[in-house]
């Protein structure tokens, strides 16, 4: 994502969604083909739907909650825990909401509605070398089986949510269970908000309003317990949240995105995103930030970082081909990375292909040793 490259998932999740509305209207996960992302890149129809804004100034703790009238929006959370025997353990936990029009006048049914929600939940068992993953689809509207609200903040689907517990946003809850595996974490303040972009306005494309509006919490630490099969173990970690709404497509030739999101050991966090483009260059509009405890926020362009894949991963489940250990260098901060897979089989395999998982950081900056861990996103790797 995105995350900001996150806007191609969830377009190419629209496609899934409008599917699945159309021909299911039921509670659960279609049977069609995953969607390709570049089948929908630049496609939809905007019209009713708000643009982002580049004079506009995000406002908590009402940016917190739902933006009915943009067409996509996501609260998404990622994260490394530890038992305390050891046992290292990622997470990821996505809750989407996807609007089929634009907003108009409330019909007299309960079950009326514009607005699809889909969840996607993965707990990654480094130890064990077991992936595991779940979707989850459900209706808006009155009836109420998802939707969100921002005082108090909650976002949930059936029996998923993720709420604050206090009149602040944060300390949040995040809860989710199937039936293997499940997560149930609190997660305290931390780093954040991090206003992603220009004041939180990330550009996704060429012209105004080719944009999402983008923030994130770098940094939370966190503390609960994961579930496998009927194992309940108790772990601590830090958690990262991503937030955004947008309308807009991308610009055309894009086939799809790698986005770090790394919490190093000196302190500092680091997110950058590389848009792909069909002849594997980077789109001028890949972009990241640097956060370090003690000043300000830095905005990094494309031109800032050099990056290059050193290893590869094949899945036997879909056939596709990813990059799953890289090499990092951002020159103008002295930081050189190694960027490995914590398991080489984290593909979130669902309505949309992508891999989605932990990783663990080691190199230098400033001449230092750094390490740490982090999450790593990858799309449109069918296409090339």
């Amino acid at each position: 994502m995105s995350n900001t490259g996150r806007f191609l998932v969830v377009m190419a999740a629209i496609v899934a969604v409008l599917w699945w509305a159309l021909a299911a209207q039921q509670q659960e996960r279609h049977a069609g083909e995953p969607v390709r992302v570049s089948s929908v890149l630049g496609e939809g129809d905007t019209a009713g739907f708000e643009l982002a804004d580049p004079d506009y100034r995000l406002v908590f703790p009402a940016d917190h909650g739902p933006h009915p009238d943009f067409r996509t929006e996501w609260w998404y959370f990622t994260g490394n825990l530890m038992a305390d025997d050891g046992r290292h353990f990622g997470f990821q936990y996505t809750i989407f909401r996807f609007a089929l029009a634009a907003e108009g006048a409330d019909r007299a049914s309960p079950w009326a509605t514009r607005q699809i929600w889909m969840g996607h939940l993965a707990l990654t068992d480094v130890a064990g070398e077991r992936f595991y993953r779940v979707e989850r689809f459900a209706r808006g509207g009155r009836i109420g089986l998802a939707g969100a609200t921002s005082e108090p903040f909650r976002v949930w689907l059936d029996d998923w949510a993720m709420g604050s517990q206090q009149d602040s946003f944060l300390p949040l809850q995040l809860s989710a269970q199937d039936a293997d595996f499940g997560i149930e974490l609190l997660l305290a303040d931390g780093v954040g908000p991090v206003l992603q972009g220009d004041q939180g306005y990330s550009a996704k494309g060429p012209g105004t309003g080719n944009a999402s509006h983008y923030y994130s919490f770098t940094r939370l630490d966190t503390l609960g317990r994961v579930r496998i099969g009927s194992e309940d173990i108790e772990v601590t970690g830090q958690a990262w949240l991503d937030r955004e709404w947008s309308t807009s497509a991308l610009g055309p030739g894009v086939n799809g995105w790698d986005w770090f999101a790394l919490q190093m050991s000196d302190g500092a966090d680091l997110m950058f995103y590389r848009l792909r483009r069909a002849d594997g260059s980077p789109d001028p509009l890949s972009a990241g930030l640097i956060v370090d405890p003690d000043s300000s926020p830095r905005r990094l362009s494309s031109a800032d970082a050099r990056m290059r894949p050193t290893r590869y991963w094949t899945s036997d489940e879909t056939g596709i081909r990813y990059p799953v250990a890289w090499r990092l260098e951002i020159p103008g901060e002295a930081l050189d990375l190694q960027v490995e897979a914590l398991l080489d089989a984290q593909e979130m395999a669902l309505s949309v292909r992508y891999w989605e998982g932990a990783v663990r950081i080691t190199g230098s900056r400033g001449g230092g040793a750094i390490e740490g861990f982090g999450y790593l996103e990858m799309t449109g790797y069918e296409e090339d």
